[in-house]
């Protein structure tokens, strides 16, 4: 009985001291849509943050602590984003590697702030998300990511000058993301001396665009810029093909995913897409990238920028020596730039990225690359 009651009380200690370590850990949270039609970005993020998380770890933590992840799922809607965020508030979690889509990140950012919580983005890109924290003084708000108008100024007088005297159209899926991007490069290509023939918006979430295809037809549009998500995207291309119609597809970063040429098929042939400098060739991305194709999963699209996140807020906590999220968001909006597998990162003092740079990619035989 003696034997057994030491036994119970060893037990006891060890799960006390394993309690305590557990509490001494850091969550990072890592929010976005894990369910619902664009989860491939989920999973790039999840796969992204996990990687960071378990190299920071390897290394022996930060500060002389570990880090522990949580998968927060918000389905890409701005009500669950909240929630989300409501539910981290209550939690106590300082950071949020998050979220995906404007849509979401928007509405999440004014409980992030008003909690005092680091939410870093890897892909949001609407500026809205940026200027009304800098307006409201919400320092905790920041973006490891181009903005809209950055992509639209960039891509503009290359689309007018690509497609000059092209019956050019410009669509957009309403959301905060896909309207926002498609204004922003419909400003740029105006600046340039074009105009389009119609700009115009789509309802996501159909089956059937055979109406819109119809209305493209009768246009006789050779060139549809389309602000929106890959789902969308691919059946439009799968759609027109169908009905023998052919014109030149042009989006932004969300179509950076496998699932695209999936609904596509060969519709989806000669589709061009901005999306920041792939960080895959960097020398500083070799080993991420090599660990999280271990795993069997392809290190694309926004996997790399939700593992930067990652080595940022972690080097945001080692220049404070701690975890206060208004001392991070400022040491790492005033110092130097952070190295990280995207490459060296610095913020203005809105929270955006500075200097980031875009390449155009086309999709060939269900593989995407940068056009030569």
């Amino acid at each position: 009985m003696r034997g057994f009651f030491s036994f119970g009380m060893a037990a006891m200690a060890l799960g006390l001291a394993a309690t305590a370590a557990r509490a001494e850990d850091i969550t990072i949270a890592v929010a976005g849509p894990f369910s619902g039609p664009v989860a491939t970005v989920g999973e790039q993020f999840k796969h992204g943050a996990q990687a960071g998380v378990e190299a920071v770890n390897a290394a022996g933590g930060v500060n002389g602590k570990m880090i522990k992840l949580d998968v927060e799922d918000d389905v890409c809607d701005p009500k669950q984003a909240v929630a989300v965020a409501n539910r981290l508030a209550g939690l106590h979690v300082k950071f949020v590697d998050g979220h995906a889509c404007s849509g979401s990140s928007i509405p999440a950012s004014e409980v992030y702030a008003e909690n005092n919580i680091l939410m870093m983005t890897p892909s949001s890109s609407n500026p809205l998300l940026t200027e009304e924290a800098f307006k409201h003084k919400w320092t905790t708000i920041m973006r490891l990511y181009g903005r809209d108008d950055a992509q639209g100024q960039y891509i503009g007088p290359w689309i007018a000058e690509r497609f000059k005297g092209k019956k050019m159209v410009i669509l957009h899926d309403k959301s905060a993301y896909g309207q926002g991007l498609a204004m922003a490069v419909k400003a740029g290509i105006n600046a340039a001396g074009a105009k389009e023939v119609l700009f115009d918006s789509i309802t996501p979430g159909e089956k059937d665009y055979s109406a819109v295809v119809s209305k493209l037809k009768a246009l006789g549009a050779e060139f549809v810029y389309f602000g929106g998500y890959h789902p969308e995207a691919g059946l439009i291309l799968r759609q027109s093909a169908d009905q023998g119609f052919k014109f030149t597809m042009m989006m932004g970063d969300a179509i950076a995913t496998p699932e695209f040429w999936q609904i596509s098929g060969p519709a989806g042939e000669g589709t061009l897409f901005t999306f920041p400098s792939d960080p895959q060739s960097r020398p500083t991305a070799a080993q991420a990238v090599a660990d999280i194709k271990k795993t069997g999963f392809q290190p694309e699209g926004f996997t790399l920028f939700a593992y930067a996140v990652i080595q940022t807020m972690v080097e945001g906590m080692k220049r404070t020596g701690g975890e206060d999220p208004v001392k991070i968001a400022a040491a790492l909006k005033s110092g130097p730039p952070v190295n990280t597998v995207v490459g060296p990162v610095s913020f203005d003092e809105k929270g955006d990225l500075k200097d980031t740079t875009y390449d155009v990619n086309i999709w060939h035989d269900g593989k995407y690359a940068k056009l030569q």
